[in-house]
Formats: C-alpha cells, structure tokens, sequence
C-alpha cells in the first residue's frame, strides 16, 4: 500500500502523525494533572507547536514541486504564512 507513496508525500504525512500525536499526549497529560492551571499551562505549551508543523509541511511540499512552479509563487505562500501566523499570534 505505501510502496507507491512519494518521499514528499510521505515525509508531509508523518510530520502531520507526529503533530497529531503531540496533542494527543497533551490532552491525556491534562486529564491526567486534572488541574485547570496545569491544564493551561500544558496547553500554552502546545502554542509553537501548529504554526512549526504548519511551516514545515508546506515547506517540504514546496520543495517537492520548486520546480513545477515559479518563485514568486512560492513567495506568495510564505507570505501567506506569515500572514496566518501574524493573525493568529497577534494580540
């Protein structure tokens, strides 16, 4: 089944396993303090963790097709990234 995955492809995935996999441990280590603060301060922890996935894994897909696509097409998507990570980690 995965013999016909490619490397990009694959490496994308996993990175999303292990991004889903950190939050799981988070959730289950909340329940486990069963403590609000704690629980907040676990989840506060988890803030870097989405927009470093979120730039590896379109990172590793652009590099995969650099060169399908121009450069300032791939200048448009890190701007729109930032854009994202300025929306959501602004005050």
């Amino acid at each position: 089944m995965f013999s016909n995955i490619e490397k990009v492809v694959l490496a994308m995935g996993l990175l999303r396993i292990l991004s889903g996999s950190i939050e799981i441990s988070a959730a289950l280590l909340m329940l486990k303090l069963n403590s609000i603060e704690k629980a907040l301060l676990v989840n506060s922890s988890l803030v870097l963790v989405g927009p470093i996935i979120l730039i590896l894994t379109t990172s590793i897909g652009l590099s995969g097709i650099a060169g399908e696509i121009s450069y300032m097409k791939i200048f448009l998507v890190f701007c729109g990234i930032g854009l994202i990570l300025y929306a959501v980690l602004s005050k």
